[in-house]
């Protein structure tokens, strides 16, 4: 085959939100298409109305944009081989269905769903399994097996039919799959599937080659359930005569479940508490709500990172990449044949590196709505410092509220346990004392209060441990938190000594 411009597109079906599994398919053809210099294109396969789902088209263009995957073509983008969208490309599909009725690759079926079962239960009762093919088509209901007289007639009184690819008997197909290398499939194992039904709408696999012949695509890169469709998808390529143009398959293994076997499910989501959808996804029929990694707190970068890694692996020991390093260094010859088991704590990890990364200020920014929501009044001064002191133990924005929240407001209450073992009797008395030091400082820094309140405390011949275990219960309402003088930096000196005397006040032994 002669050198082309590389063209791939992710042709996702409107059926239900874009999966993490959809989502990777989707970022291994950009980031093939951009080592390439290629484009990347997105088609909607909307040929199965019955299964159709409002919403879902505008939710898989919003998660790509979310994950940083720009659309070269597209129904939205528009382009040179518009429309992107099967359901408007439909009146195309007929004239290629009877192009191969008139070259023998495909004919006229009339069976019922009736019919159909009545062929399958007997197939059963023998302990074999029906398949509609080179053995069984001349006892069925088709322009193969009836006179032409017969079908037309049935043609000419609109009865339902289909039309359904003539596959060869006993013929080996084989291709080479980038990934796997050459693949051999015997045609009489294949059933004559489906093409093109008698409502106007072609089906998946007659409407995906004509589209990717016509749209010039260079390389099918999608999940490995498809792969027993790729004889098929050959032999059409070859019914057509378009051979020479056929593009390149690749088939990516499956994402698998963290635990046990089998493919990643929304079950396995639930179940162990993580999302399985870039974005939040409310179910149009019920409302339920399924999680999204957008909502749950984590950066788009860093799912992608983690995705990339998934089947797909650089033959280094590097592990964080922009997008711009996984469109120069991704190769098709480094994803794996076997299935990558999806890790929900590395995902996490993927998230901290990136989170780690970003300025005090940045993280900052990102809290003070969430301090909004928590009725909080902060300043982005304030938020700025208290997430430089704890975004070394967060993964998320929420989570430093969760370390810091004692930062933003006043304990309500105070840790029994604690109290108990560190309320002595002279605690209260040193507690106030402190509170007058404090209110006195005329520098407020915590390097500027440490020092001559060490002095303070080591001149009084307090028991240091006392003091500031008592002095943190006070101030946080507990033995947790950060270092006790960047404590009281944060919270201003008024606070501080608000807070303590509100301890003396309320803490009871």
């Amino acid at each position: 085959m002669s050198e082309r411009k590389v063209r791939v597109r992710f042709a996702p079906s409107p059926t239900g939100p874009l999966h993490i599994g959809g989502v990777r398919t989707a970022l291994f053809n950009y980031l093939f298409a951009k080592k390439h210099g290629g484009d990347f294109l997105l088609r909607i396969e909307d040929t199965d109305q019955a299964r159709y789902v409002p919403g879902t088209e505008e939710y898989i263009q919003e998660a790509l944009e979310w994950c940083g995957i720009t659309i070269d073509e597209g129904p939205k983008q528009g382009g040179p081989f518009a429309p992107y969208r099967q359901s408007e490309r439909k009146d195309l599909y007929r004239q290629y269905a009877e192009q191969l009725l008139e070259s023998g690759h495909a004919y006229y079926a009339f069976d019922t769903p009736e019919e159909l079962d009545l062929a399958r239960t007997k197939a059963e009762a023998n302990g074999e399994t029906f398949t509609y093919n080179a053995l069984s088509r001349g006892q069925m209901k088709n322009s193969l097996s009836l006179t032409g007289e017969t079908w037309q007639a049935l043609l000419s009184s609109s009865t339902h039919y289909v039309i359904r690819f003539k596959m060869p008997d006993n013929l080996d197909v084989t291709e080479v799959d980038l990934i796997r290398g050459s693949v051999t499939f015997n045609t009489a194992l294949l059933d004559d599937k489906v093409l093109f039904k008698s409502d106007g709408m072609p089906t998946y696999h007659l409407a995906n080659v004509v589209d990717d012949h016509l749209m010039e695509i260079s390389h099918v890169i999608r999940g490995e359930e498809w792969l027993p469709s790729m004889p098929l998808h050959v032999l059409l390529y070859r019914a057509f005569g378009w051979e020479n143009t056929m593009p390149r398959f690749t088939h990516l293994p499956l994402i698998l479940k963290p635990e046990g076997k089998g493919k990643l499910s929304k079950r396995d989501g639930d179940k162990l508490g993580f999302p399985v959808f870039p974005l939040l996804w409310k179910d149009k029929v019920t409302g339920e709500p399924s999680r999204g990694y957008r909502e749950d707190g984590y950066f788009p970068d860093a799912f992608i990172n983690m995705l990339a890694l998934l089947g797909w692996n650089p033959g280094t020991e590097q592990e964080i990449f922009s997008m711009a390093e996984l469109c120069e260094t991704f190769t098709l010859e480094r994803v794996g044949k076997s299935g990558a088991r999806f890790d929900p704590e590395k995902t996490k990890w993927f998230n901290h590196q990136y989170f780690i990364k970003k300025s005090d200020l940045e993280l900052g920014k990102l809290l003070l709505p969430l301090l909004k929501e928590k009725g909080v009044a902060a300043d982005l001064n304030m938020a700025t410092k208290v997430s430089g002191m704890v975004k070394e133990r967060c993964n998320f924005v929420s989570e430093i509220w969760e370390q810091s929240y004692f930062l933003f407001q006043a304990p309500v209450s105070y840790d029994e346990k604690i109290v108990s073992k560190r309320w002595k009797d002279d605690v209260p008395a040193m507690m106030v004392e402190i509170s007058i030091f404090f209110e006195a400082l005329e520098n407020w820094s915590a390097p500027l209060i440490k020092e001559p309140f060490s002095e303070y405390v080591t001149g009084k011949q307090w028991n240091f441990g006392t003091v500031m275990n008592s002095l943190r219960l006070c101030l946080v309402g507990g033995s947790f938190g950060p270092d006790i003088f960047d404590i009281c930096e944060i919270i201003g000196q008024s606070e501080t000594v608000i807070r303590i005397r509100k301890g003396v006040e309320t803490i009871k032994i």
